[in-house]
């Protein structure tokens, strides 16, 4: 009697300009061709470093990071005290697919050739429940978007199928056991905090999305609740159940990026490193007998 077939997933966490890391990752899984994955499910920056990966465009991430997140008309603290948004995703969505869009037709091609599924997290604000949506090439640029709305930073309240929808974070930025509810029995989460992370309540941050969320009692909740769901998802990947192999490749706590972090030469080093980590996991995963 012949062995179920075990399904794998790459699950990769969002977190603003802390995903460069991922980017890094992803980028060594690239250039050596490592694709051996069933499901990818990501969030925020994480599912845009995902769908680049997919599209086989191995380079993007960086460049569209050092061409276009670097820019004040992207993050810029002033706006946001005047009452715009610290993070204009409009014009970052506006540039990238003017000038670096996404090769749609590979991408989909990938993913329907191999068989593959990919997922892109958002939030409901109505439900404060987790969306996890199925992208096609009509959709997955808006659904990226939404996915990477980052409350009260974005100011504007986007829509997916007409209902109010933003980051995918607030409810599950390590989707790592939706991956698992999925079928997936052999895991690898990309991480865009180190290992040791812990995630705390912040009551003045949850008092600003009091004030800004008032008419949405379902995503407050999530908000409440969000650092005990987020370690929860922590303590899957470090201790999943019998029968599942979780790989966990995160920063080191040393790195120096932040979720807002414009500094050129730091997101280069972040990048490097992810490289670095992604090119261990590689020789890793060799060593122990894996196909790639």
């Amino acid at each position: 009697m012949s062995e179920p077939i075990k399904k794998s997933a790459l699950v990769v966490e969002g977190g603003g300009m802390r995903g460069i890391f991922a980017a890094g990752v992803l980028h060594a899984f690239g250039r050596a061709g490592f694709d051996p994955f069933d499901l990818y499910i990501g969030v925020s920056a994480g599912a845009c470093h995902l769908a680049s990966h997919l599209a086989g465009q191995h380079d993007r991430n960086l460049s569209v990071t050092l061409r276009y997140s670097l820019s004040s008309r992207f993050i810029n603290p002033w706006r946001f005290l005047r009452g715009g948004h610290l993070m204009d995703l409009d014009w970052m969505w506006e540039q990238t697919i003017r000038h670096d869009r996404l090769d749609l037709t590979a991408l989909f091609e990938t993913l329907s050739r191999r068989n593959k599924e990919y997922r892109i997290v958002a939030t409901s604000m109505e439900t404060g429940k987790a969306l996890y949506l199925s992208p096609g090439p009509d959709t997955l640029e808006h659904y990226l978007k939404v996915s990477s709305a980052i409350p009260v930073l974005y100011r504007k309240v986007l829509e997916v199928e007409g209902e109010k929808a933003t980051d995918g974070g607030v409810v599950d930025a390590i989707p790592a056991r939706e991956a698992h509810r999925r079928g997936a029995t052999d895991i690898t989460v990309i991480r865009s905090r180190p290992a040791g992370y812990v995630k705390k309540e912040n009551p003045v941050a949850l008092m600003v999305l009091a004030l800004y969320y008032r008419k949405y009692p379902g995503l407050l909740e999530s908000f409440r609740r969000r650092a005990d769901v987020y370690n929860a998802a922590v303590r899957f990947v470090h201790c999943p159940p019998p029968g599942v192999r979780v790989a966990e490749i995160a920063p080191p706590p040393e790195l120096d990026v932040g979720r807002t972090t414009r500094d050129e030469a730091r997101l280069r080093v972040a990048f490097e490193i992810g490289m670095d980590c992604g090119s261990r996991y590689l020789r890793a995963h060799a060593a122990d007998g894996n196909p790639g």
